[in-house]
């Protein structure tokens, strides 16, 4: 299966008296149908490799290869555009808009990319609440949702665009233990759709050991 990303030498060190060094010379690359946990102890780099991974940082040497293409030298609106096109992101906060309901933040990916008009921007945002079960909810606003059914929201506005990638940082860490099991079998399925490659930083073991695939991480360096 071809790459839909490839991490070549890449280094990130923040600036300060003295520096931090938060990824040393990564090397990886995460294919379609691969669901992939990133794990690692505390401080072990685990986020800030899922951050390069969705270019939400950029490298201070290396290259980040996203669908064949090098993204070193893009600018921040060129970025900006590969991450909408390609990059769906699930937090650990859901970070979902309380002043829109649920249907219009599942569309707030699809106003950015500007490919389809609003009419067909709300018929696949009410597709996607359907099929994570959220039919009956996608005019309630974010707060009068439960913990596990506002997950469910921000993995269908990850979805939005269709990306072949999903990075999720921690996404079942503010959850009780049923609506844990629901989101991990949501995110175990979307690999199985279109070529789809799913990526998780995530402490539960057990999570990690249904992913195809495990990176460990420690002391910002791959490890296993």
């Amino acid at each position: 299966m071809s790459a839909i990303i490839e991490l070549h030498n890449v280094t990130r060190t923040l600036p300060a008296e003295v520096p931090v060094t938060l990824v040393r010379e990564i090397d990886c690359s995460i294919a379609g149908r691969e669901f992939v946990a990133i794990i690692g102890p505390s401080g072990s780099g685990k986020s800030s490799l899922l951050y390069l991974l969705g270019l939400l940082d950029r490298p201070d040497s290396g290259e980040i290869i996203l669908n064949g293409q090098p993204t070193m030298r893009l600018g921040d609106d060129a970025l900006g555009e590969m991450r909408l096109q390609n990059i769906g992101f699930v937090f650990q906060f859901h970070f979902l808009l309380p002043e829109f309901s649920c249907v219009e933040n599942v569309m707030l990916p699809m106003r950015r990319l500007g490919r389809l008009p609003e009419s067909a921007q709300r018929q696949r945002a009410e597709m996607l609440l359907e099929q994570l079960g959220l039919a009956d909810h996608r005019h309630k606003l974010p707060r009068q949702l439960s913990g596990g059914q506002s997950q469910r929201v921000a993995i269908a506005r990850a979805l939005a665009n269709d990306p072949p990638l999903i990075l999720a940082d921690e996404p079942t860490g503010n959850l009780d233990s049923a609506a844990s099991q629901n989101v991990q079998n949501i995110l175990l399925d979307l690999v199985k759709q279109d070529n789809r490659a799913v990526v998780v930083v995530t402490h539960d073991n057990e999570f990690a050991n249904r992913a195809s695939r495990a990176i460990r991480m420690v002391d910002g360096r791959i490890k296993a």
